[in-house]
């Protein structure tokens, strides 16, 4: 049975968008999204977000929504990555948005480009955390004052940064652990 996605502020709010249902899909709960895009204000107006391990995009579209200029999802299933293609006709923001149905780990093979923003909510206990977020780091997908945000499972939150960056906020809700890291300056 779908669900729903509201997108919580921003040139969409209130929106309602239908979500399906597939394995391993479960968005980022409202509660949490809007701690993050508190901590995010001022910071996404012009910005270009990468959103790997897209799902149901509800954190892209949220960027988006909020003023950032492009927005690039990354998802590996393509009936995911179809109906978040058609999220974004509905709200007529697909001339701001690339959706590329490919692996998260295929994708950062590619050319790097710096982004200002990137979400990086895996599959929880897949193992992709800390080697994603290492592989982003080193490979110059990090604009300068970019930021990185990490969600996991509560019992996941005991990732290792990588040497120069620290946590600038971090929350845990539930089950679940979320940060937002920076460059150590």
């Amino acid at each position: 049975m779908p669900g729903q996605l509201r997108i919580i502020g921003g040139e969409w709010g209130g929106r309602r968008l239908s979500v399906g249902q597939a394995p391993g899909l479960r968005p980022t709960a409202d509660r949490n999204r809007e701690t993050l895009f508190n901590w995010l204000q001022g910071r996404l107006s012009g910005a270009k977000v990468l959103d790997l391990f897209a799902g149901t995009g509800a954190l892209g579209l949220e960027a988006l929504s909020r003023g950032a200029a492009q927005a690039v999802f990354v998802e590996r299933s393509k009936p995911v990555a179809w109906a978040l293609t058609e999220r974004l006709r509905l709200l007529d923001g697909a001339e701001r948005a690339q959706v590329n149905t490919q692996e998260a780990k295929r994708y950062l093979r590619g050319e790097p480009q710096a982004f200002d923003l990137i979400f990086l909510d895996p599959p929880f206990n897949a193992g992709l955390l800390s080697a994603t977020l290492t592989t982003v780091i080193a490979g110059g997908w990090v604009h300068e004052m970019g930021l990185i945000y990490l969600e996991a499972g509560s019992h996941e939150a005991s990732i290792t940064l990588p040497a120069g960056w620290r946590i600038w906020r971090e929350k845990r809700a539930g089950a679940v652990w979320f940060a937002l890291i920076e460059r150590d300056s």
